[in-house]
């Protein structure tokens, strides 16, 4: 199987490990940057030389939300491709699910340090980027990922127990999540606060009733945003901006 046993001794070369393009941009004439997650490396960042040159060259698989086996060689920041083929059937996002799977490459670019394996990240992408093609609800697909997202980088929710006294999440309880240590009994009048019935759902993944969706949505942008650091998502200016 292709993983990091198939590197032959030389740990700057590594052969045939599975992969999504998760941004690409032309370099000089006729090669492309990549950015890429990795099953065994994580993300990384490779020169495709030549890959714009001819019919032969590269570009046309290295597209996001097709599912390679690339092989480089080099170290640093920028390695250089050395291999790249389909690994299975690239997965068509359409309208809404598109904007929804730049997304998730957005998030994984700025939040996902480079070169840390994460892979049980890795097949919770791969997963979602399914959920989306098959049209299945983007809402369960996104909420999921980016509950897989936190707890893989070190910032997973505190979902079932309140921050103080560890007394059990109520569902019929208001709360104000605090992003450094957990549900806090909110009131009414407080603008963030949410359900113990939506962080009971995020916590199984399951989001029945429309309340349930946009408390979700609300808590989670703000999470999102907080770890973001100021830092702006084109994906979202650009679904705004969509016809």
């Amino acid at each position: 199987m292709p993983n990091e046993a198939l590197q032959r001794g030389d740990p700057s070369r590594v052969l045939l490990d599975s992969a999504f393009v998760l941004h690409r941009r032309d370099y000089r004439e006729t090669s492309l940057i990549l950015e890429l997650f990795t099953l065994h490396h994580g993300r990384i960042g490779l020169i495709a030389k030549g890959a714009r040159r001819g019919r032969q060259g590269l570009a046309p698989v290295l597209q996001p939300f097709v599912p390679l086996l690339v092989s480089w060689c080099g170290r640093g920041e920028l390695a250089t491709l050395t291999q790249a083929e389909a690994g299975g059937s690239g997965l068509r996002l359409q309208h809404t699910a598109l904007f929804c799977g730049f997304y998730l490459n957005e998030l994984l670019m700025k939040l996902l340090p480079s070169h840390d394996p994460h892979p049980e990240l890795f097949n919770a992408y791969r997963h979602a980027l399914a959920d989306l093609a098959a049209d299945e609800d983007p809402e369960t697909a996104l909420r999921g990922f980016e509950l897989s997202l936190l707890e893989d980088i070190g910032y997973g929710l505190q979902l079932v127990a309140e921050a103080v006294g560890g007394q059990a999440v109520r569902p019929d309880r208001l709360y104000t999540y605090r992003i450094e240590a957990g549900p806090v009994p909110a009131t009414e009048d407080e603008a963030d606060a949410v359900l113990g019935a939506t962080l009971l759902a995020l916590r199984d993944r399951r989001f029945d009733s429309p309340e349930t969706r946009t408390e979700a949505k609300r808590l989670m942008r703000r999470i999102i945003a907080h770890h973001l650091e100021g830092r702006a998502l084109k994906s979202r200016e650009l679904f705004r901006n969509s016809p």
